[in-house]
C-alpha cells in the first residue's frame, strides 16, 4: 500500500528489465549530448570523465524511486535536488527549469521507446500512466510548469526537441568518452542502435543513420533473452567492468517481467 509506483505497473517493467532500462540511456546518451544545458554536465567534470558509470548511478537513483515506497522515493528525490543545488552553488548560477524539464521528458521518451522497440508499443491508458508517474517525479524534484497529461506533455516535448538542442564542443566530448570507454565496435553499435530509437531532429543533429534493419532485430534479442541467453549477450555487449552494474538493473518481480 505504500510503494510510490504499484505492483504491476507498466513504469516497473520497464524500469525493471535491464535490457530496456540500457536502451532509454543509450537514447538518453543522444539527446544529453545535444542539449543547450549540456554544459552543466561539465561542471563537476565526472560525466566526461567516466561516463558509464554515471550511467549506472543514475539508473540505480531512478530505480530507487520505481521500486521503493513513498518514503524512500521522497528521499531518493531529495537527495537529487541536493546534488543540483551543490552544482548550482558550484557554479554560482541556477539550472534552468526548461533543462529540468528536457531530461524529465526524455526519460519519458525513450522509457517509451525502448520498451516499444524490444517488445511492445504501450496501449493509450500506460502512456497515460507512464506520464503521470513521471509528472508525480517531476514534481517531487520540484520542476515548475509541468504539462496535466499525456496529451500535453508529447505536444509540449515537440517544442523542446526544437528548441533546445544543438551540436556544440560539448557534444563532440561527451561522444569521445563514449568511444573511449566502450572502444570501437561497442560504440559503433551504439550509435546504430542510437539510431534506430531517437526522434528525427536527434538523428539528424548527430548524423544517425536510421537503421531499419537493426529495429526489427531489437525484439528478436528480447526473445533470445528470455530463454536464457542474456548472460551470453550481455558479455558479449557490456565492457566486463560494468557487467554486474547491468545485471543489477533486473530489478522486476516475477509478475512484472514481460514475456
Amino acid at each position: 500500500m505504500n510503494a510510490f509506483i504499484r505492483p504491476g505497473s507498466v513504469v516497473r517493467r520497464i524500469w525493471g528489465d535491464a535490457d530496456v532500462v540500457l536502451l532509454v540511456f543509450a537514447g538518453a546518451a543522444a539527446e544529453f549530448a545535444l542539449n543547450r544545458a549540456v554544459d552543466w554536465l561539465f561542471v563537476t567534470g565526472r560525466l566526461p570523465q567516466d561516463p558509464l558509470t554515471r550511467l549506472f548511478s543514475t539508473a540505480a537513483y531512478a530505480q530507487r524511486i520505481v521500486f521503493g515506497d513513498r518514503a524512500q522515493a521522497a528521499r531518493t528525490m531529495a537527495q537529487i535536488r541536493a546534488a543540483h543545488e551543490a552544482v548550482e552553488r558550484r557554479r554560482g548560477a541556477r539550472i534552468p527549469a526548461w533543462a529540468h524539464r528536457d531530461v524529465l521528458y526524455l526519460l519519458i521518451d525513450y522509457s517509451e521507446r525502448a520498451f516499444g522497440a524490444l517488445h511492445r508499443p504501450l496501449a493509450a491508458p500506460e502512456q497515460r500512466e507512464l506520464y503521470a508517474v513521471f509528472r508525480r517525479v517531476g514534481v517531487g524534484l520540484g520542476i515548475p510548469a509541468l504539462p496535466r497529461d499525456y496529451a500535453g506533455w508529447r505536444a509540449d516535448r515537440e517544442r523542446h526537441l526544437e528548441r533546445d538542442l544543438a551540436w556544440s564542443d560539448h557534444t563532440a566530448a561527451l561522444y569521445a568518452a563514449y568511444r573511449r570507454d566502450l572502444g570501437p565496435w561497442r560504440y559503433a553499435l551504439l550509435r546504430r542502435v542510437q539510431g534506430a530509437l531517437v526522434p528525427e531532429r536527434v538523428r539528424l543533429l548527430l548524423g544517425l543513420r536510421r537503421r531499419r534493419a537493426l529495429a526489427r532485430l531489437l525484439p528478436v534479442y528480447a526473445t533470445l533473452a528470455g530463454r536464457g541467453l542474456r548472460p551470453l549477450v550481455q558479455r558479449a555487449l557490456v565492457p566486463a567492468a560494468h557487467l554486474g552494474a547491468v545485471r543489477r538493473l533486473d530489478r522486476a518481480a516475477d509478475g512484472e517481467r514481460t514475456a
